[in-house]
């Protein structure tokens, strides 16, 4: 079957035909991205909603390329909230995609990016963002979950990452630490 394909393409070709369709059919599928080459560096100071935002769902890494999986963390947030450079970078991405607000952002000295969507955006592509800047705001219409949130992504070339590996252990711990009076 594999050669009767290659051969109609040929034939299509050679015909001066436009190609179609099954031209394509015996393309081989596109190499999956490579393993992430260094760790994620914790340069994040800050989450990009709220101060300890409730992750509605956690970063589920697909089996393949094109498998099922969750590419990203899903941080619940009301709509109208501002949304935050999670550390400094160059905006990289501003705009619609799918209907949906998306910016992007690719951090200073790293070779990653992070992604913030549904995100009404307030910067334009090539915009310096510093850690904390205001990126945009959490629009209500466009997000997949159950109710508002912001999909906070993180990738490396064409590999997603964990977002939340950003933020360095104090951040992601439950609550800050607290002194305790010294009793004899």
């Amino acid at each position: 079957m594999r050669y009767v394909m290659v051969r109609a393409a040929s034939l299509l070709v050679s015909a001066g035909a436009a190609l179609t369709p099954l031209a394509w059919a015996d393309a081989p599928p596109p190499a999956p991205s490579p393993a992430p080459s260094a760790p994620v560096p914790a340069v994040a100071r800050l989450w990009p909603v709220g101060v300890r935002p409730p992750v509605a769902r956690g970063w589920e890494p697909p089996a393949s390329v094109y498998g099922p999986g969750h590419r990203g963390v899903d941080l619940a947030a009301p709509a109208g909230a501002p949304v935050r450079a999670v550390a400094a970078g160059r905006v990289t991405f501003a705009g619609r995609v799918a209907g949906r607000g998306v910016v992007s952002v690719g951090l200073a000295g790293t070779d990653l990016r992070t992604t913030y969507e549904p995100v009404r955006p307030s910067v334009r592509t090539g915009d310096a963002v510093a850690a904390g800047a205001v990126v945009g705001t959490v629009e209500a219409a466009g997000s997949h979950c159950s109710a508002v949130c912001v999909h906070w992504g993180l990738l490396r070339g064409g590999t997603y990452l964990n977002p939340l590996a950003l933020l360095p252990p104090w951040l992601l711990a439950r609550g800050p630490s607290r002194l305790l009076p010294v009793t004899p």
